[in-house]
């Protein structure tokens, strides 16, 4: 009997996993038709592969009328609902806003990826907002859906929301209402793949950040989705190594995109350009051109790091100009971050440039007795900038993605950075100390 139980539970739960598709409706049990009640008791387990990750502050709002939006989840606090989906890309539509209140919700997914900031609503306003989203898990699969390896993912990374064969969403800020939720399989959205470090990873910790993670809010949701792969202190050798590149080229189909940018943790790692680095960078484009994918490479952004006249030291020895010659000798696109961070920096002076990076008081954050000095990692205003450094180089260069930018982005001037206090950014509740690896 015992054995039959977990049997069925188990292929319950396999069969469930393997849905693709999803319709939720947040509030009370009075429930549009064919949509799965989600309420403020909704706690996630693996049985029926839904829920919240933790519904303490959870609350459920009915204010009558329609069964869809009519009523609402809402909480004080940051809160998460994750969902057991195979990897993919997902088109997400949400029902934002109170029939009878005002709201305002920021949302995020996986590793605190950007989707929407700061979507007021009015007095009996209820919108509906879409975002594409990217989901991975570790397994490398061969066109025909076979295992053939495995990533091998880092300790601290066991702990990460965008390994965990689930789809997380996070909604925040001063008052997220959320009527409901729809999740559909996108099959035609071009998807750009990130690689890199902990510059350009999605991150999943305050205070730290990265380019990466800010990026998806800057395109078109249904046509470009971004997949972020990088990691914190990966080398180009390192990400080959543990079989992150092997990952993406099974994944990656024609037409899709491959940012490169590694630099940081090659140079630390004692290598030089001659080491390896330009061989892997050119065996990497020509895999790329092959499989009818598009590369585009990205030079690494600048320390922080001033001398006497307040101009940006180059600590990136001659990778920068590797990449740049390369990008030519191969004829392919390259986003200058190198350069668009020195402008950006000295636009800022070596002081004001601290509030970009992790330079914050001791007890700034939980668990944090010591001050954070580092002039290599990013807090979100940092990245947020780079972030539009990089779609500046897209607009200004003409290249075919600029057609996918979306209209959050207006324009940007790097000599004139945006105030920081200017950045929405509502924290999330994951806080670490420890910075990520690498430098």
């Amino acid at each position: 009997m015992n054995w039959i139980k977990f049997l069925t539970l188990f292929l319950g739960s396999f069969l469930f996993a393997q849905q693709t598709a999803f319709k939720f409706d947040f509030g009370t049990d009075r429930t549009e038709k064919g949509f799965i009640p989600i309420t403020s008791t909704t706690k996630f387990n693996t049985k029926i592969g839904y829920g919240f990750m933790d519904i303490s502050g959870l609350k459920s709002i009915d204010n009558g009328g329609n069964a869809l939006t009519g009523d609402f989840i809402t909480s004080d606090k940051p809160f998460y609902f994750s969902v057991a989906i195979p990897e993919g890309n997902y088109n997400i539509i949400l029902n934002l806003g109170d029939t009878k209140g005002i709201s305002e919700t920021t949302v995020r997914v996986e590793n605190r990826r950007l989707m929407l900031n700061d979507v007021k609503t009015k007095k009996g306003e209820i919108v509906e907002r879409q975002i594409t989203v990217h989901v991975k898990d570790s397994i490398i699969r061969n066109q025909e859906g076979t295992q053939i390896g495995i990533v091998k993912l880092k300790p601290r990374e066991r702990k990460y929301l965008h390994w965990d064969n689930l789809l997380t969403m996070e909604f925040n800020d001063k008052s997220p209402k959320v009527c409901s939720v729809v999740i559909l399989p996108n099959k035609k959205a071009k998807t750009i793949y990130l690689t890199g470090d902990s510059t350009v990873v999605d991150a999943q910790y305050e205070p730290w950040a990265s380019w990466g993670q800010m990026l998806p809010y800057f395109f078109v949701p249904n046509e470009v989705v971004i997949a972020n792969y990088a990691e914190s202190g990966e080398t180009l050798k390192a990400f080959e190594d543990r079989r992150r590149i092997n990952k993406i080229w099974n994944k990656i189909q024609p037409g899709d995109y491959l940012f490169i940018q590694f630099g940081h943790n090659d140079q630390k790692a004692g290598n030089s350009t001659k080491s390896g680095y330009r061989k892997r960078l050119k065996e990497w484009i020509l895999k790329a051109k092959q499989l009818g994918v598009i590369p585009v490479l990205v030079t690494s952004m600048n320390r922080k790091v001033f001398d006497e006249n307040n101009k940006i030291i180059n600590t990136l020895d001659d990778f920068p100009d590797a990449m740049r010659e390369i990008a030519k000798e191969e004829k392919v696109e390259l986003i200058d971050l190198n350069a668009l961070s020195k402008t950006l920096f000295e636009a800022m002076g070596p002081e004001d440039a601290k509030k970009a990076f992790v330079h914050y008081r001791a007890n700034s954050y939980p668990n944090q007795p010591t001050a954070l000095a580092d002039d290599t990692h990013f807090n979100t205003y940092g990245a947020y900038e780079l972030a539009k450094c990089v779609v500046k180089s897209i607009v200004d260069q003409n290249l075919p993605l600029k057609k996918y930018i979306s209209k959050n982005y207006k324009s940007f001037n790097p000599n004139k950075p945006d105030k920081v206090e200017d950045l929405h950014w509502p924290e999330s509740i994951f806080m670490e100390s420890l910075k990520p690896d690498g430098n």
